[in-house]
């Protein structure tokens, strides 16, 4: 009874061995470190922040949003009246040409707010005026009285200044203005009808004498001349107003 039963055991042990049923217990372990792995790519942050400068191999961007913000103006109308000339005049604002001006055409111009000088020019001549700009507040300036005043001729003329008796005759000062921007001669005639006593036939005679002056004359240099106009040999002479003659300008 004894034998069949370690007979059955011992059956029961190698069925069990032979089927794997067991697993084998390694006798020496091997003590080895697992490294984790990472299964995630990592997140790469490619946000640009406004205003700094991106930079990278091929070139350089700068990024802003900075906006110059426009400047206040106000409505400024320039004219000139009645002044008379011959073509139109520059309208300088802080020594910059802004438009054009006649006497029939105001120019209307849109200044910046503040303070600024104001010209309008008849050659080299340019008269100033000073003038406030208010935002969205209509200005005015007219430059009649200043241009008459400091730029009676708006091209190049000769006129008389006075005229008086000097001893057989009579003496002229001729004023030559050139307002333009080169030098240019100026000649003007000068006349002038006298009556006398003439001193063979004691009988009142009338006659007239001319003369020419001719002049070069620099841009906005006038020059002033006297011209002697002599009369014939008599006596209680009596004479009319000089008068110019053709100016000519070359």
């Amino acid at each position: 009874m004894k034998t069949l039963s370690l007979l059955t055991l011992l059956i029961a042990i190698g069925c069990i061995i032979a089927t794997g049923c067991v697993a084998a217990i390694p006798k020496n372990p091997v003590n080895a470190t697992v490294t984790p792995v990472n299964t995630f790519a990592p997140f790469v942050n490619t946000t640009t922040v406004p205003g700094t400068n991106v930079t990278n191999a091929a070139n350089t961007t700068n990024v802003t949003n900075a906006t110059a913000k426009p400047k206040l103006k106000g409505p400024l109308r320039v004219s000139i009246g009645s002044y008379f000339a011959e073509q139109p005049l520059p309208v300088l604002i802080d020594n910059q040409t802004f438009g054009v001006v006649t006497r029939a055409s105001p120019v209307d111009l849109m200044v910046d707010v503040g303070n600024h000088s104001v010209q309008v020019c008849v050659g080299v001549i340019c008269p100033e005026q000073y003038i406030d700009i208010a935002f969205a507040k209509q200005s005015y300036l007219d430059f009649e009285s200043v241009l008459k005043e400091k730029a009676e001729f708006s091209k190049p003329t000769v006129r008389i200044l006075k005229s008086y008796k000097n001893g057989q005759g009579v003496s002229v000062d001729l004023e030559f203005i050139n307002p333009t921007l080169k030098a240019v001669s100026l000649s003007a005639e000068v006349s002038c009808g006298y009556t006398y006593i003439d001193g063979r036939t004691n009988i009142r005679m009338g006659d007239s004498v001319r003369v020419k002056d001719t002049e070069w004359v620099e841009p906005g240099i006038p020059i002033t001349r006297t011209a002697n106009l002599y009369f014939a040999d008599g006596s209680a002479y009596t004479y009319d107003e000089p008068t110019l003659g053709e100016v000519t300008v070359t």
